[in-house]
């Protein structure tokens, strides 16, 4: 019988009643596995419901009582850190080490929350004038609702919620359908912290749901990471309905190796970046950018060392490389590359006839690498979201970032250089949120801010850090005078002296 994963409303499971359901499908086998309710315009509206209902208290709550909770939270998601990787890797389709490099990720995040006494604490000036005060205060939202992707089922919502519920928000979770469990998982956990019932809930469904949030009155914020389409679609269609919108959107991650590069240092960056996660991931670079006559020689130590890597079941410990989350994925990721020698590209390593002796229904593709790639084909213009790098050939530094700037995306970028004035250089022009210096995947760490520019991000909010703790509060300013005491009027006395 095909387990049903039903949606998390007012602290505890609540079975779909609409009647819709969407398949979840081991990737690893291609089999089915599990069916996913699909929520109804009046399911969106009872987890909104629960969340208002929630912010009545947890509004008001004392930061002491919220951050025991997400202290306790974090204790048992560090202890359950297997569990929620077993989940990833059985949906989603990635090893287990990844999966639990996602969950440690994502507790970062948890771990700025539990930290979130020193991030709310406000500002005062005083005597501005005359017995006259001024104070800033950050006080919460109300109802914020995040839509996350399916390629970090666990860290995307941990860089979401945390957060917003430490700064006294309530929240409704919308995670993708593809791969639902591990949010449903976080959430009995945060019950199990002791988390009040309705300040987490968990909606499961499609656009039915997404446009629920995105028109729902009560609804105050939304938060979104996916592909730049739909970024672009929930910040148009949130903001006019009045709400606060950060939507991260795609990426094409260039990465410029300089000649006088470690090229074997170079070689193994890329391949983790590009091949890591099966390439399922906004901060992999898709796209080397090779400056002078090195090209020949990092392509040769690429193309080496992504021919030892190991593709397999995220379950099989061997495994270095998992499958894409579904068929239609993993063929709509093959055309790029039986597409591209038409569009001028040399094809060095084709992995479209991977398959998986055991696995052979499993969604598999191996890993690809393109060379000489010019820039208006559409392996470099699109965002393939798999494991497929293109090399891209240029005369100089200026040739490089001039190419990279001229991308619409502005997501992350790395360059490869021993030369600090170059490294320099270039972390003032090229124009991207985040960028690596030998570092291939520059993901900042919790307590700064994760997000791009350009096609990258739409609204003015990169997520967690100082960035999200501002998307999830608004800012109030007290200007006080108090007249003095010893002014009070004949008949109060305050124990003050009498100025006359």
């Amino acid at each position: 019988m095909t387990k049903t994963v039903n949606h998390w409303i007012g602290g505890k499971t609540v079975e779909g009643t609409s009647g819709q359901y969407g398949p979840v499908t081991d990737p690893a086998t291609g089999q089915v596995t599990t069916q996913v309710a699909l929520a109804s315009v009046e399911e969106v509206d009872a987890a909104v419901a629960a969340a208002k209902a929630a912010y009545a208290t947890w509004g008001t709550s004392s930061l002491a009582q919220r951050t025991a909770v997400l202290f306790r939270y974090r204790a048992l998601l560090d202890a359950h850190r297997d569990d929620i990787a077993a989940l990833i890797t059985a949906e989603h389709g990635k090893v287990h080490s990844d999966a639990l490099g996602e969950v440690a990720r994502g507790l970062e995040i948890v771990e700025l929350a539990c930290g979130i006494t020193t991030q709310l604490k406000g500002e005062l000036s005083t005597q501005v004038s005359n017995r006259v005060d001024v104070s800033s205060i950050r006080q919460s939202l109300g109802v914020v609702a995040g839509i996350t992707p399916f390629n970090f089922p666990a860290m995307v919502p941990m860089w979401m919620f945390p957060l917003a519920i430490a700064c006294g928000n309530t929240f409704v979770l919308k995670p993708s359908e593809k791969d639902p469990s591990a949010a449903n998982l976080l959430a009995e956990l945060a019950a199990e912290a002791g988390l009040p019932d309705g300040v987490l809930n968990v909606l499961h469904g499609d656009k039915v749901a997404v446009d629920g949030l995105l028109n729902h009155p009560d609804v105050a914020a939304v938060s979104f990471v996916g592909s730049t389409p739909i970024a672009r679609y929930i910040h148009a269609t949130a903001s006019a309905n009045g709400k606060r919108v950060q939507a991260l959107g795609g990426a094409k991650n260039h990465m410029l190796v300089l000649p006088d590069a470690d090229l074997d240092a170079a070689a193994d960056a890329a391949v983790s970046a590009a091949y890591g996660s099966a390439g399922e991931r906004c901060m992999a670079i898709s796209a080397v950018v090779a400056v002078g006559a090195i090209g020949d020689e990092l392509v040769a130590k690429i193309r080496e060392r992504a021919e030892k890597i190991t593709i397999g079941p995220g379950s099989d410990p061997a495994s270095e490389m998992g499958p894409l989350i579904t068929a239609a994925h993993r063929d709509k990721v093959a055309s790029y590359v039986t597409g591209a020698a038409a569009q001028g590209a040399e094809v060095v390593l084709d992995g479209t006839g991977h398959t998986v002796e055991g696995f052979e229904d499993g969604h598999w593709i191996g890993l690809s690498l393109l060379d000489k790639v010019s820039t208006d084909s559409d392996a470099y213009k699109d965002e393939i979201f798999g494991p497929v790098l293109c090399v891209l050939r240029v005369e100089s530094y200026e040739d490089g970032v001039a190419l990279m700037n001229a991308s619409p995306f502005g997501n992350g970028t790395a360059i490869f250089t021993r030369d600090g004035g170059a490294a320099r250089r270039f972390q003032l022009e090229i124009q991207a949120g985040m960028v690596g210096v030998n570092v291939p995947i520059p993901v900042p760490v919790g307590y700064h801010s994760f997000g791009g520019w350009k096609d990258s991000l739409f609204g003015d909010h990169h997520i967690y850090g100082n960035d999200g703790v501002h998307f999830y509060t608004r800012g109030k300013v007290t200007t006080t005078r108090w007249p003095d005491p010893a002014d009070a009027p004949a008949g109060v006395d305050l124990g003050f002296p009498r100025n006359h």
